[in-house]
């Protein structure tokens, strides 16, 4: 019966994997969303003056508001600047690279140990096959 127990806790340390592969895989395509939004979206910025402008989505412009710069008098390009939303990209590889890993080492020892038992299964057939013939003979 241990390695049924063993069996059993193997399991469960393989669905623990999977479980923190899938967080991790969550938190990556959470800061996806979140590069997407900032590259995406239109937004606004304060002005020295205290008053607010509206700035074009930092994907869709050619040389609009949010890539003139403040020599320019526009304060679009220091608001969301390209190494925030590159950075927020970059951050999110290795995360979903360790909860791909993850992910798929729990999937794959479950699935061998089900595998593993199934084989057993069909070993403990097989012998009490083997014996019925033997006693079925003798």
């Amino acid at each position: 019966m241990r390695s049924r127990e063993y069996d059993l806790e193997f399991r469960e340390r393989a669905a623990r994997i999977r479980g923190w592969g899938t967080i991790l895989l969550v938190v990556a395509g959470l800061l996806w969303g979140w590069c997407v939004v900032l590259l995406m979206t239109e937004y606004e910025v304060e002005t020295r003056g205290g008053s607010t402008r509206e700035c074009a989505a930092r994907l869709f412009t050619e040389g609009g508001t949010a890539n003139d710069g403040v020599w320019a008098g526009d304060y679009c390009a220091a608001e969301r600047d390209w190494p925030e939303a590159l950075a927020v990209l970059g951050l999110s590889i290795p995360v979903a690279l360790v909860g791909t890993a993850l992910v798929t080492t729990g999937s794959v020892s479950r699935r061998m140990s089900a595998h593993a038992q199934a084989m057993r299964e069909l070993d403990r057939l097989t012998e009490r096959r083997e014996k019925e013939a033997e006693r079925a003979k003798g």
